[in-house]
């Protein structure tokens, strides 16, 4: 049948380009019908995708790092094992007309979870030969330098043979994970100076945030605003709850509460529940709550978005704040739970620190940041007493929201959190 080029696909959302991440397939390779061909990073996440027929690899479309235009060539291919395709690689080098016109093949992305990770196929590739670099991802390598493991000698289980961390577990099983041997006497000052240096692309997920960090800092005037909240009241409900439905309900986190809190306080304060086009001078405010829940991955900061939130009582957000946080570690996150947030909540949880000042999830206004539970002395009817504080560090776009307001809402958010009775009456 002869030479084939599939092209990259179309994967909506009016996104007009893609990021090579990682090729699982090189030239020369005989590729199978639905075997992963290539990991794509669009605007939200990364997809694969799968080879539309059987065939041998001629040539690849781009380098990883490289961005490819939508419809532009991903990979050329021969779905014949002869030489028809030499036919044609040899008359485009005279100059000529291709003695077959190629096919043109049509890429289709994954209809359902972006898979971050291709999952491993059955098959167990011999470790890579001698001169050939190991395919692994940055994360496989720095595990696999710290444990001091050398890739080449590690026999590969993933797609295309690429080395996982599972194929480091095996290695070190199959070798006895022998802790490294203590010294006789501890190494001079010389001896434990390291200056090796490692070159890390910053290409994928990685690269998505930087651009999308960047660009939110240019285009907004960020100011933060920071106001301490006393939670031990909010936190006590909170353990009885889990203690009364425990093994009947989802369990509870303080996210679920104050997830709750923003919701209402959206209701009072629609401004800061909306999204800015600044290209149009448009703001557009929504009544429903679409919160982006700022989750960190193995691969980077991704945001899924908790939809209709007002609709959901305190156990549907934990439960549904749960199921996004899982899907995004895992990579089975789609598109749609990526997009349309309308205001985003952050947390770093026990390492939130004192205060932070989290930026604007762009076309956004307004993110609320999480900072951590400390215990504190506090005056309480002339008592000093102890009391769960925890500040709340809030960034607002100033184009939109002025800084009174601002205050208004985040004081909002305080009154029922500090009153939790209240986050249960309509």
């Amino acid at each position: 049948m002869g030479a084939r080029i599939v092209k990259v696909p179309d994967v909506g959302e009016g996104i007009a380009e893609v990021e090579v991440v990682e090729w699982h397939v090189k030239p020369g390779q005989e590729v199978a019908e639905d075997q992963a061909l290539v990991t794509l990073m669009t605007d939200k996440a990364a997809i694969e995708i799968p080879s539309p027929a059987a065939g041998r690899v001629v040539a690849l479309g781009g380098e990883v790092g490289q961005l490819l235009a939508v419809g532009s060539t991903l990979v050329r291919f021969d779905d014949t094992a002869g030489g028809e395709t030499a036919a044609v690689d040899q008359s485009r080098d005279a100059g000529g007309p291709p003695a077959v016109e190629p096919a043109e093949v049509q890429a289709h992305p994954p209809s359902s979870g972006h898979r971050l990770e291709p999952a491993a196929s059955g098959a167990v590739p011999a470790p890579a030969h001698p001169g050939e670099r190991p395919i692994a991802s940055p994360a496989v390598r720095r595990r696999a330098w710290d444990l001091g493991i050398e890739l080449k000698d590690v026999r590969p289980s993933g797609t295309a043979g690429r080395i996982v961390h599972a194929d480091l577990d095996t290695y070190l099983a199959s070798h006895g994970a022998q802790p490294p041997q203590v010294p006789a006497a501890a190494p001079s000052t010389a001896d434990a100076v390291r200056d090796e240096t490692e070159a890390v692309p910053v290409i994928g997920l990685r690269r998505r945030i930087a651009m999308k960090m960047q660009e939110a800092k240019r285009r907004i005037p960020h100011f933060s605003y920071v106001e301490e909240i006393d939670v031990t009241e909010v936190e006590a409900l909170r353990a009885a709850l889990n203690a009364k439905w425990e093994g009947r309900r989802p369990r509870l986190t303080l996210l679920a509460f104050i997830a709750r809190a923003m919701v209402l306080a959206c209701g009072e304060f629609p401004l800061v529940n909306a999204r800015f086009d600044d290209q149009a001078g448009v703001v557009t405010r929504h009544g429903a709550v679409h919160l982006g829940v700022a989750t960190q991955t193995e691969h980077g900061l991704m945001v899924p978005v908790l939809r209709q939130a007002e609709a959901l009582d305190l156990w549907a957000i934990a439960r549904e704040v749960l199921r996004l946080a899982e899907a995004a570690r895992a990579g089975r996150v789609t598109r749609d739970e990526l997009t349309g947030s309308t205001i985003t909540l952050t947390s770093l949880g026990a390492l939130g620190g004192i205060v932070s000042t989290p930026i604007i999830n762009h076309p956004e206004v307004a993110i609320v940041g999480v900072n951590r539970i400390v215990e504190r002395p506090a005056l309480r009817g002339g008592l000093v007493v102890p009391r769960l504080t925890m500040n709340l560090s809030s960034s607002f776009d100033h184009r939109v929201v002025d800084g009174v307001d601002a205050a208004r809402f985040v004081q909002a958010i305080r009154g029922f959190l500090e009153l939790p009775a209240t986050l249960f009456v309509e």
